[in-house]
């Protein structure tokens, strides 16, 4: 077992905790690949070497020690492969880490649910139901042909490989600096729809704020949002020129939102991410001749400056993006 798939077990607006926590993983090995918002795979084979430890006992280190220096909590999955550790975390718990040994893949398998595969949609668990393909063990055992009929050639043996524990994956080193998170959690959930439109607007002016900042324009825009009963869906929106300009990204914002079609849904908390960061001044910019949209730019600037000499809280929020 060499890999580990992390979860912090981060509260409401600790978000930004995150690459503290991926220090922490980095202390053991350098291969770490962050899974915004929460989580990270880290690559432990030259760790366990250099320390004399297996995987799960460097995984009861890091718990100790995210604890100890941050008071925040984790979950571990550990196996062969990212995807089978991946797999792994979804029945590890805080305080016991869920090990996937290299020679017992098969029997973890054999149960699960087909959904549980990354790239298994619900609209391929369903044909595969249909004919009685419901678990991993069974993919498994139906005849390659069977499957890249079912769902085509390449799907079909990719299906066929994960399904027998074969896990081609690999953890690749990102830096979760390329990005910027803000949450929005509610007091309640919360079901008015003004509401929620408000702290989308108080997000996009805010990661708008801080990447004009950093000098720096995104080129996606990930939409989490988190309900009542735990669960969340996320979307994510690739915007037509990288920018850091509050209206637009707030309009961006918008638009995932109501694409949704949320019909009184109990939301607990609404996070909106930044990717695809890149320097400023590399970004090419449409030419507007809206003299409201030049207006608003200005406006920005005048509040950034009056940001940076008296703190973010001299700029009421919702007063530059609407």
């Amino acid at each position: 077992m060499t890999i580990l798939c992390v979860r912090f077990q981060l509260p409401p607006m600790y978000e930004a905790a995150l690459p503290g926590l991926l220090g922490l993983l980095e202390e053991f090995t350098p291969v770490v690949e962050a899974l915004p918002p929460d989580g990270a795979l880290a690559d432990l084979r030259g760790a366990e070497r250099y320390f004399g430890r297996d995987a799960v006992e460097l995984a009861s280190v890091i718990r100790v020690r995210a604890l100890a220096h941050h008071g925040i909590d984790c979950v571990i999955g550990a196996g062969p492969g990212p995807m089978l550790a991946r797999i792994a975390l979804r029945d590890a718990r805080p305080g016991v880490t869920r090990a996937v040994p290299a020679d017992a893949v098969a029997e973890f398998l054999a149960d699960k649910p087909v959904a549980v595969l990354p790239g298994v949609g619900a609209a391929t668990a369903r044909t595969l139901c249909e004919y009685g393909l419901d678990t991993l063990g069974r993919v498994a055992a139906a005849p390659l042909s069977t499957l890249q009929r079912l769902v085509g050639a390449k799907a079909g043996r990719d299906l066929h490989e994960k399904a027998n524990g074969i896990d081609r994956g690999r953890v690749v080193p990102n830096a979760v600096s390329r990005s910027l998170a803000t949450e929005r959690p509610f007091d309640r959930d919360e079901l008015d729809p003004e509401r929620h439109r408000r702290a989308l607007l108080s997000a996009a002016e805010e990661i708008g704020a801080r990447l004009r900042a950093v000098e720096k324009v995104c080129r996606t825009l990930t939409l989490t949002v988190r309900y009542a009963d735990r669960s969340a869906t996320v979307r994510s929106r690739t915007l037509v020129e990288p920018t850091a300009h509050s209206a637009a990204l707030a309009k961006a914002v918008y638009g995932m939102y109501d694409a949704l079609g949320l019909q009184r849904a109990r939301v607990r908390a609404i996070v909106l991410r930044a990717e695809g960061l890149t320097p400023a001044e590399q970004a090419s910019h449409q030419l507007s001749f809206d003299p409201v949209d030049e207006r608003v730019r200005r406006i920005e600037e005048v509040a950034d400056r009056a940001r940076a000499k008296f703190g973010p809280r001299a700029v009421m929020p919702g007063r530059l993006a609407a």
